[in-house]
């Protein structure tokens, strides 16, 4: 492989995997959550997601500067943007725990989280692959493995929805949770996107 080449699959392989340092981390705050100490927590994961951005960045730049890519260069373009977005929508989870001032964590807000990792741990995987997908043997069953995940969040997303119209009788709690619950089922769909768009990309290509 190229060493221009091997620059996007790189860069696509770091940025998945900060997602999944995202993704640990949110869990992480669930798990010890601190309603007092919230700030830093938003801090941490924006420097997380500043990161991300920046291989954004690099990845804009290369393919404005590029004559050849490996791929076309707007399905590198676009793949990039899809990753960037799963980070995007990690942090914007936990900035809803800062808007509403949620107090208290509901169980399945950390199950919610943890099916995150799990997303974000395949697409880890599925990016360390891609350099290779015209001969991987993995990269479809990760994809469908990702897909499957999606699923189950919606599931989630609809028994915590149930859940809190049964057992929450504060107003503001109860719109409060459903914002929070919206923003998890958003961030499972930007995982799948990503598994469509590396599914697009193969099927162009191979």
């Amino acid at each position: 492989m190229a060493k221009s080449d091997r620059f996007y699959f790189d860069n696509f392989a770091q940025t998945a995997a900060l997602s999944k340092k995202a993704a640990l981390y949110l869990v992480e705050c669930l798990k010890n959550y601190d309603a007092d100490k919230i700030t830093s927590m938003l801090d941490e994961m924006h420097s997380i997601e500043h990161s991300a951005d920046k291989k954004k960045h690099e990845m804009n730049a290369a393919l404005v500067k590029a004559f050849v890519t490996p791929v076309d260069r707007e399905d590198l373009d676009m793949l990039s943007q899809k990753l960037d977005d799963v980070i995007d929508e990690l942090e914007e989870i936990l900035q809803k725990f800062y808007i509403y001032d949620i107090r208290t964590i509901r169980p399945d807000a950390i199950e919610f989280a943890e099916k995150l990792v799990t997303a974000c741990e395949l697409i880890s995987s599925a990016m360390t692959e891609f350099k290779s997908f015209k001969k991987s043997k993995k990269i479809s069953s990760l994809i469908i493995e990702l897909n499957n995940v999606e699923e189950e969040c919606d599931r989630l997303y609809l028994t915590s929805m149930r859940a809190l119209t049964s057992d929450t009788a504060d107003v503001l709690e109860n719109v409060s949770w459903r914002k929070i619950y919206d923003c998890f089922e958003s961030c499972a769909d930007a995982c799948e996107h990503v598994s469509e768009c590396i599914g697009s990309v193969i099927m162009k290509n191979t």
